[in-house]
């Protein structure tokens, strides 16, 4: 199992940029892919961002040139670099650990860890 505390949200003009931090722990970080959720309609997260242990990344099409994953290994600490932010990327970001990051999870059927969530708001 895997411990994950999120930091770094905010509110935060249309335009600007905030940087979250998910902070790991447990015997099984190294193993674990890390990433970022979003809640949406229907008791679902939508990924945001993952990185795998050897630093492969994927990202949604929503923001895709605005936001960078980056992982440290050393400090078990995972980021989201957020740019460019739009009202409607006004949400919780929930930091990540597992497998396997479906585009589209239900929280309490996945197979993931997971921090207590982050609020992120962008005012227009």
């Amino acid at each position: 199992q895997v411990q994950l505390v999120e930091s770094g949200g905010g509110l935060v003009q249309a335009g600007g940029s905030l940087r979250l931090s998910c902070a790991a722990s447990g015997s099984t970080v190294s193993r674990n892919a890390l990433g970022w959720y979003r809640q949406v309609p229907g008791n679902q997260r939508e990924l945001v961002a993952g990185i795998t242990t050897g630093g492969t990344i994927k990202y949604a099409e929503s923001v895709k040139g605005r936001f960078t994953i980056t992982r440290d290994n050393a400090k078990n600490k995972v980021y989201l670099q957020m740019n460019s932010l739009k009202p409607e990327d006004t949400n919780v970001y929930y930091c990540a650990a597992g497998n396997v990051f479906g585009p589209v999870v239900t929280p309490e059927r996945s197979r993931l860890s997971w921090g207590q969530g982050t609020q992120v708001t962008v005012s227009s």
